[in-house]
Formats: C-alpha cells, structure tokens, sequence
C-alpha cells in the first residue's frame, strides 16, 4: 500500500511541477480523475501514476541515446 493513498490538489501540482489551476483543469476535463470527500478533492495516487504512464513523449525532442544530426 503507498505511504500516501490520495493526494491534494496541491500535492498533485507539485509533483507534475505544474501550477494548481492546471490540475483542477485537468480533472474539469477528465484526463486526471479525483473524488470529493467533503468539500475536499483528492486524486488517488494510482490514478496518478497511470496519469504519468500514459503520456506521449514529446516528437519533437529525440529520444534518449539517440543520435542527433550535426
């Protein structure tokens, strides 16, 4: 079982290092599922971790070990 089962919105954002506004914005459109316990919203650090799993990398940056044209 995870030290931490459901994070705030606030632990969320730090670990994506993104700005809170983005999570709420994230789980409004429901890449990123959370549930409300009270008036308070959590996101499951499962639902997390796939979150992370599933993102595309970037097409334009050149995958790690690659060689880049000189």
């Amino acid at each position: 079982m995870p030290a931490t089962m459901l994070l705030t919105v606030e632990e969320t954002a730090a670990q994506l290092r993104i700005a809170r506004r983005r999570v709420f914005e994230m789980i409004r459109d429901g890449s990123l599922p959370s549930v409300k316990i009270g008036r308070s919203r959590r996101i499951r650090s499962a639902d997390l971790a796939a979150y992370v799993a599933n993102l595309e990398p970037d097409a334009q940056q050149p995958a790690a070990g690659a060689s880049v044209p000189a």
